[in-house]
């Protein structure tokens, strides 16, 4: 706004004196105006700057303050989400609130209703400033939640913060006042203060996880001149020096296959020993413990594990089912499509591994056969597809059918990598080798994320698949949508691969060998599909 009022001042500087002057006069009137009118709409606009202070970590809780003003009406619904992306369960957050208080600037106390299980209510709050005041209680240490103690704190965002219905765009400040030594998050600083950060709007609040205590950084590196960080609660002893030259490899050739590097930093953030990971747009949320990496195949596993969660900042943060963004924080998002954004990003942990050189065939192998026998010895395969797995993740869970019930249920993290790579392979032989896989989700990111800025649907999932082959894929489209076997014979051989069947008394076990005479074409789909050229 500055710059439109100094370039209508310039615009006259050949005039005579008078225009000068009324040009002048016009172009500074212009300016306060502009500036009057962005200093009423920022004061109309909601503020929210939350405080985190925990006084006594032993008893497992943290305070929580909102300051907020800009309200133009009366009364106000805050919420506090029931899920965190990427962890595709409804959470009880609710439950974790006491003690909500709320006063205006001067010392009035407002009135505040519980308005559903994770919905408050205030009135009174028409152009005041006012600050809200909440504990959380932590019950458990677990990803996707928060949990504090002597040592470290953890916080989920969504486990945290309230949210305005209508005002998910406004941006935030948050400041974590406590004794702990070290902050790992994805949020902004804000400049010479280490304790505030910032985030320009809920979705990106939401997407980034405070990790706070006595914590370890490993040997960071750079990939294009972007650096890459790991820092860690308690994450043990063992060669974080090869670690982290082995993470290197794998993002290195991962943001090679996808062509863009599209966050200026990228954190990993182990939580301390469990299970699960989290992903995230700039960082990940990690469970880890260095002192299980006692083998190579120990270190293999965590590599998966690591490169699975950061390939997740291209599939499904930013390739994404057009169901999973915008986020409605109230609700279930449902989608039937997270066997691409789960399942290919399976897929894709193995093959950037391979082709970054870290595994060799058999491994690359050997995690594929993993997912073959767990789909084929899986009942659930006969009622559920990998569509409906799911959608219905939110009641059955990420792997199926719970403990104790009858299976009736699979896990698209299993069927998910092994469709991926029958679908690879049919894009392959459909275009004598000159596609793959590749490029569908090359053409996903490029399209739907850089120019559409927006998530695909089913339709067009298929259809770019089927653009990308050159022909209709009806027939391996239907081995999503429903309970059909897959045609393994025919998928596999176009690589010149075959399973090998073997049986025990409970299960069949397949593992997958190279024929003894592919064709051509075969043995250049096989080497492009290895070594990623």
């Amino acid at each position: 706004m500055t710059y439109l009022g100094l370039l209508i001042f310039s615009g006259s500087k050949h005039k005579g004196t008078a225009v000068k002057t009324a040009r002048y006069f016009f172009s500074m009137l212009t300016f306060f105006l502009i500036l009057s009118s962005n200093a009423v709409f920022a004061e109309q606009r909601p503020v929210f700057n939350y405080q985190i202070s925990i006084d006594n970590p032993g008893s497992h809780r943290y305070h929580v303050t909102l300051e907020t003003s800009g309200w133009q009406t009366d009364t106000l619904e805050l919420k506090l989400p029931v899920w965190m992306p990427g962890y595709y369960q409804v959470m009880d957050y609710a439950r974790s609130v006491t003690d909500m208080t709320a006063k205006t600037a001067n010392g009035q106390e407002l009135k505040i209703i519980g308005s559903g299980k994770s919905s408050w209510t205030l009135t009174g709050v028409k152009n005041k400033r006012f600050s809200l005041d909440y504990n959380i209680e932590t019950y458990r240490r677990f990803v996707a939640n928060s949990y504090v103690d002597e040592e470290h704190a953890y916080i989920v965002p969504s486990n945290t913060f309230l949210y305005a219905e209508n005002n998910l765009s406004s941006p935030v400040t948050v400041t974590f006042m406590s004794a702990y030594r070290d902050i790992a998050t994805g949020l902004k600083k804000i400049a010479e203060d280490p304790i505030t950060f910032t985030a320009s709007d809920f979705d990106i609040l939401y997407d980034c996880p405070i990790l706070a205590g006595n914590l370890d950084s490993f040997p960071s590196f750079k990939v294009n001149g972007i650096e890459h960080r790991f820092t860690a609660y308690k994450p043990g002893t063992f060669n974080a020096k090869l670690l982290m030259q082995k993470l290197q490899k794998a993002i290195t050739y991962a943001t090679t296959l996808m062509g863009d590097i599209p966050y200026e930093s990228y954190i990993f953030i182990g939580i301390g020993s469990g299970r699960g990971g989290i992903e995230h747009l700039n960082n990940t949320i990690v469970s880890f413990n260095g002192d299980d990496l006692v083998s190579e195949k120990a270190l293999n596993k965590t590599l998966n594990f690591l490169v699975h969660e950061y390939f997740h900042n291209y599939n499904v943060k930013r390739i994404r089912p057009y169901e999973l963004g915008p986020f409605d924080y109230g609700k279930a998002n449902r989608t039937n499509q997270l066997w691409i954004s789960e399942g290919l990003t399976v897929y894709y942990e193995y093959l950037i591994l391979k082709r970054a050189g870290l595994i060799d065939t058999g491994t690359l192998f050997s995690n594929l056969e993993n997912d073959i026998n767990a789909t084929e010895n899986d009942p659930g395969r006969h009622f559920q597809s990998l569509a409906q797995a799911s959608y219905y993740t939110w009641e059955d869970g990420p792997f199926g059918t719970p403990e104790g019930t009858e299976d009736k249920s699979i896990s698209y993290y299993q069927k998910g990598p092994v469709m991926g790579l029958l679908l690879d392979f049919t894009i392959r032989h459909a275009t004598q080798n000159k596609k793959s896989l590749d490029d569908v989700m090359r053409y996903l990111y490029r399209e739907f994320y850089q120019d559409k800025q927006r998530g695909f649907t089913e339709a067009e999932f298929q259809q770019v698949c089927e653009e990308i082959a050159g022909q209709s894929l009806r027939t391996f489209f239907e081995y999503i949508c429903t309970t059909k076997e897959p045609d393994y014979a025919t998928s596999l051989g176009y690589a010149g691969l075959q399973l090998k069947k073997e049986k025990d008394q409970n299960n069949v076990h397949y593992r997958i060998i190279r024929m003894d005479q592919p064709d051509k074409l075969q043995n250049e789909v096989f080497n492009s599909w290895i070594s990623g050229l």
